[in-house]
């Protein structure tokens, strides 16, 4: 009795979706001499409030597209062999940027800093989950795409889209591992999208460097 209580527990445990992060990288990634990074402010697409500057306080720092910007930023200054532009020169310099797409102010964003690179992104779904960490209604749902601009050649040397809805046991067997190094717990949409910032940002590091 007590082993088959057991496996319903497992069972009813948080998994994680198969494949939740796909990339994308240009052949010469690594030859790019990418050194110097800027994160550009991601934009919310998810329905939730936006925030344009993330790294400031005030009513928008808690807005998911700000929280994803932090959480990149701080990855980011993390790791080795690139040199991330200061969060407070980028919030100096976001007013000089002139009206146009997301794309082209990230650019004018990297000329204006000296930045070799410029990250930017979307955050297209952020879903808190319903519940506590053992047990939920519904679960913490995140989905956000990242992209890695050569401010030179103006062209998207990686791109990366993470999307996950965090599943239980019962669901994907194949998730055990992942679930066992969450703590067999339900995450926070906020704990989900640091893990898929992370996952993202190793992989995108590993590519820039990998013969560093």
């Amino acid at each position: 009795m007590g082993k088959f209580l057991s496996l319903l527990l497992l069972l009813s445990a948080c998994g994680v979706g198969p494949a939740n992060l796909n990339s994308n990288a240009s052949a010469d990634l690594d030859s790019r001499k990418i050194k110097r990074v800027a994160v550009f402010p991601l934009e919310s697409l998810s329905g939730e409030e936006k925030s344009k500057i993330p790294f400031s306080s005030g009513p928008g720092e808690n807005a998911p597209a700000a929280l994803v910007s932090r959480q990149l930023y701080s990855t980011m200054s993390q790791l080795p062999n690139w040199q991330m532009i200061s969060d407070r020169e980028v919030r100096e310099t976001l007013p000089l940027l002139p009206g146009g797409s997301p794309e082209a102010r990230a650019r004018r964003l990297g000329q204006l800093v000296y930045a070799d690179a410029v990250i930017s992104g979307r955050v297209l779904r952020f879903h808190e989950r319903e519940g506590e960490s053992m047990g939920v209604m519904s679960p913490a749902s995140v989905a956000f795409v990242l992209e890695v601009w050569d401010v030179r050649r103006g062209d998207v040397i990686w791109s990366a889209r993470f999307d996950e809805t965090q599943k239980a046991l019962s669901e994907n067997l194949f998730g055990l591992g992942q679930a066992a190094s969450r703590g067999m717990r339900w995450l926070k949409a906020e704990e989900l999208s640091l893990e898929g910032v992370q996952k993202a940002i190793n992989q995108l590091h590993q590519a820039l460097f990998r013969k560093t």
